[in-house]
């Protein structure tokens, strides 16, 4: 095997390895700000919805 082909397997893509990095410090933000909201702006917890009956004849 020449260089050039042992050298092909180990070859990194830098942009898509920039891109994931991007990507993972987007979502640590996301989530940080999302904790940020829910203790300033706690989230009502779900209520069931009321069973209607039947509507009543007139």
């Amino acid at each position: 095997m020449s260089p050039e082909e042992m050298s092909d397997d180990k070859l990194i893509d830098f942009g898509r390895e920039r891109d994931k990095r991007i990507h993972d410090l987007h979502d640590k933000r996301l989530d940080e700000m999302r904790k940020a909201f829910e203790q300033v702006l706690p989230l009502p917890k779900a209520k069931k919805p009321k069973a209607k009956g039947k509507p009543k004849k007139r």
